[in-house]
């Protein structure tokens, strides 16, 4: 099984793969640089190449997540920034060996015009993917949100990554809090959710799981992260969801509070093998 966390790349890229090796983990995450800047980085290429052969050897599995402020439907004058950095970010994940990175989906920005956000959302994906050539994806993240906000629904993803000029340069990121949280997934809603991810062919180029537990109710609207065993998604249902055949392969990242993730690595391991 493919598991991990988030970790820090204090210590360099490579740093943050042998953090990742020591906690237990086969698949980490990572930002590239500063989380709260999109300041493009020069960055140590020694370093990342240390990284992606480190994680060939021991076949570890990485993903980069873009900064905090990194917006796909940005204002006019934060366009050209967030897609420099958005190609500083892929750069630097290739660089590294990493599948992807990770950034949020957009947001509605005109109240009268709602397809607008989705405009500008699809004309950055494709001024940023025109620019690159590398194997690295830009993996679209669900948010969370009352049911309908904008991002929340698997059809929103597929749509947006079907009408973008380079789908192929396009992947997913499911985030369990944030599905949680938009009532898009449920243990009741387990088989349905599954269901519609298989006539939509979202599994099909879905890459990471950001397996987290929430600090509020389902459907609450809200993206407050919990650990896996004290949050109000109950234990068995991420039994359920790690079982699943569809997702059996795929990385599952935790983005949970404190330290001790070696604990949470192993212990959602046993839930994938778990009788509930």
């Amino acid at each position: 099984m493919l598991a991990g966390c988030h970790v820090s790349i204090r210590d360099g890229y490579l740093g943050a793969a042998k953090t990742a090796q020591q906690l237990g983990a086969n698949a980490y995450q990572y930002f590239p640089k500063n989380p709260r800047s999109l300041s493009v980085k020069e960055y140590n290429s020694y370093d990342a190449k240390g990284c992606k052969d480190f994680c060939e050897e021991h076949s570890i599995i990485s993903v980069a997540h873009t900064p905090y402020p990194t917006n796909l439907t940005p204002s006019d004058d934060k366009r050209k920034i967030t897609i420099d950095s958005l190609l500083n970010d892929l750069e630097i994940a290739e660089a590294c060996g990493s599948i992807g990175v990770v950034v949020h989906f957009g947001s509605q920005i005109d109240s009268y015009d709602p397809l607008k956000g989705y405009q500008v959302m699809i004309e950055m994906l494709n001024e940023v993917l025109r620019n690159w050539e590398g194997n690295a994806l830009l993996l679209i993240e669900n948010v969370a949100g009352k049911s309908g906000i904008m991002g929340t629904t698997l059809e929103e993803q597929v749509q947006v990554r079907s009408l973008c000029q380079f789908p192929n340069k396009i992947g997913f990121c499911l985030d369990t809090c944030h599905a949680f949280s938009s009532d898009v997934w449920t243990g009741e809603k387990h088989d349905e959710f599954i269901q519609k991810g298989i006539e939509l062919s979202y599994f099909d180029h879905l890459k990471v799981i950001h397996l987290n537990n929430s600090k509020y109710e389902n459907g609450s609207g809200m993206d407050r992260h919990a650990n896996i065993d004290s949050g109000k998604i109950d234990i068995n249902v991420f039994s359920q969801l790690l079982q699943e055949k569809k997702l059996r392969d795929l990385p599952f990242v935790l983005e949970t509070p404190g330290e001790d993730h070696q604990t949470e690595i192993s212990l959602i391991r046993t839930l994938q093998y778990s009788e509930g």
